[in-house]
């Protein structure tokens, strides 16, 4: 039997060829349920599913740098509030108020004749704790006594001040005073705090600062 394609020319064989070759490519391309399909189908998936990763990875990059930066933020953030906490403590800490007050007069040279606890005052953010303060000494000493208290970590702020005689000062007692004594001065000194406080058991007259705690000249 003869055979159709053996009787074709050399350059017909090689056209039908290509064409068949071009054919089987196009079945393999298209056709669904064929392999090339398949694994074409696949990698178009796989391209899609990569440009949503990467659509993520660009989002999660910029909150990965916003996270830096809130994180820089919170730290000096953290770190004002320390200093804040420093500056204007949550409780009263009395004892550390006075060590502040007795260790500025034990530098200046100035002696503290009494403390006297005041009633606390509720201000809307914050309690102010005052005390009227009685001090002898020097005149100079006595302002480099205030200037020290002005720099002091905690904020201490002093009003009414009143400058009188040493030996007629309002202190309620007699003291023996140290050489060079000139004035004697007595003044409010008010801190600060900001937790809530029992102002009830506030006293109106607090205990002399004497003998340990105001020194002996």
């Amino acid at each position: 039997m003869a055979n159709p394609f053996r009787d074709m020319s050399v350059f017909i064989q090689i056209l039908v060829g290509v064409a068949v070759a071009i054919v089987l490519l196009l079945v393999g391309l298209f056709v669904p349920i064929s392999p090339v399909a398949a694994v074409r189908a696949q990698e178009d998936q796989a391209a899609i599913e990569r440009t949503k990763l990467n659509q993520e990875v660009i989002q999660l990059q910029v909150y990965q740098q916003r996270y830096g930066e809130l994180k820089q933020q919170m730290d000096a953030l953290s770190k004002q509030l320390e200093t804040l906490k420093t500056i204007v403590p949550e409780e009263k800490d009395t004892d550390e108020f006075i060590r502040l007050l007795q260790g500025a007069a034990s530098a200046s040279n100035v002696q503290l004749r009494r403390l006297t606890a005041l009633a606390v005052v509720s201000k809307e953010y914050h309690y102010e704790m005052p005390f009227e303060v009685a001090a002898d000494g020097p005149y100079f000493n006595i302002l480099d006594f205030f200037g020290r208290l002005a720099r002091l970590s905690r904020i201490i702020n002093v009003g009414d001040l009143t400058f009188t005689d040493p030996d007629s000062a309002k202190s309620g007692a007699k003291f023996p005073l140290r050489p060079g004594t000139t004035v004697a001065a007595v003044f409010t000194a008010t801190t600060f705090f900001t937790k809530p406080a029992d102002q009830t058991s506030a006293p109106a007259t607090g205990a002399k600062a004497t003998g340990a705690a105001a020194g002996k000249p």
